[in-house]
């Protein structure tokens, strides 16, 4: 079977499901990944052969992308940052609009610290963690998230050559709730005469913020394979996890410290509230590349 064959009916079976222009795009970056080739090769190449047993590995993915299963978890890769990082139906698939926050977290950091302390709360995959910790070596991150799961794939990303040569170190990975009261960590939330034992320069989070009643607007292929522990918050109390992270702020964060969030845009005078009602300061949203509010900033 020629690779132009393998297209032409990767395509096919695509495009029930997407439009023409993006399926076309999944099956060459599949390809890419897994034969190890260009996207021009079948253009360069017009004869190269796909042997009887990678042509039916490659059948088998793209039955399970015509199902809906996102193409990131196929792969098992994703792209963050301008890096590649491991992914599975344990953790969200690092989204574009999350690069901003970490941008925006290099910009002020880099004009007010020289190795700060960082917190990353529901890491997920680890990709902010990861990012912060490698876009600033001197950094040292610290990372939570209460998935088993999640915290084996963001220790399982591999970055040893470039922290080689640049010196930064790898976040360090702990299982809590954020939810919780905060329990005996390394992030210690008091002393033992109970005064603040703040040691963060900076804490940043993408938690769970997708209502329950949103779940119709979302598409198949988000809805029925990313992990609902990271997407969804009760209607009745949606904004539960930027209250946690107010408190984690409040016992965590150095004064001077500052903190950002991603957010659901429908709750952003909310979430900003939650802020200030505990007297941070220059609290404010960020929007995103369509223009949606989608960070809320503050400092300690």
């Amino acid at each position: 079977m020629t690779l132009k064959e393998v297209i032409k009916e990767g395509i096919s079976g695509l495009s029930a499901l997407y439009p023409e222009r993006e399926a076309r795009e999944m099956v060459h970056i599949f390809l890419e990944h897994f034969l190890g080739i260009s996207r021009h090769t079948h253009i360069i190449e017009p004869y190269y052969e796909v042997s009887d047993e990678d042509a039916e590995a490659i059948r088998d993915a793209f039955r399970r992308m015509a199902s809906g299963e996102p193409l990131q978890y196929v792969t098992g890769k994703a792209y963050f940052y301008g890096r590649e990082f491991n992914v599975s139906p344990d953790v969200l698939i690092p989204r574009p609009e999350t690069e901003i926050l970490c941008r925006t977290v290099l910009d002020v950091a880099d004009k007010e610290f020289n190795t700060p302390r960082i917190l990353d709360l529901c890491t997920g995959s680890g990709c902010i963690a990861w990012t912060l910790a490698l876009e600033m070596p001197g950094a040292r991150v610290t990372a939570l998230d209460i998935s088993d799961g999640a915290l084996a794939i963001a220790s399982s990303q591999d970055f040893a050559d470039e922290m080689s040569c640049t010196g930064a170190q790898a976040p360090d990975f702990i299982k809590a709730d954020v939810l919780s009261s905060y329990p005996g960590l390394a992030v210690a939330p008091e002393q033992n005469d109970g005064t603040s034992s703040s040691q963060f320069d900076i804490i940043v989070s993408n938690p769970p913020y997708v209502m329950e009643s949103e779940k119709a607007l979302m598409r198949p292929n988000v809805l029925e394979h990313e992990p609902h522990l990271a997407l969804f918050v009760p209607d009745d109390d949606p904004l539960l996890f930027y209250r946690a992270v107010a408190e984690w702020a409040l016992r965590s964060l150095k004064p001077g410290g500052f903190g950002i969030v991603e957010i659901n845009e429908a709750l952003a005078f909310g979430t900003e509230e939650i802020f200030r009602n505990l007297s941070f300061s220059d609290v404010h949203t960020i929007k995103d590349l369509n223009d949606r509010d989608r960070f809320v900033f503050f400092r300690n």
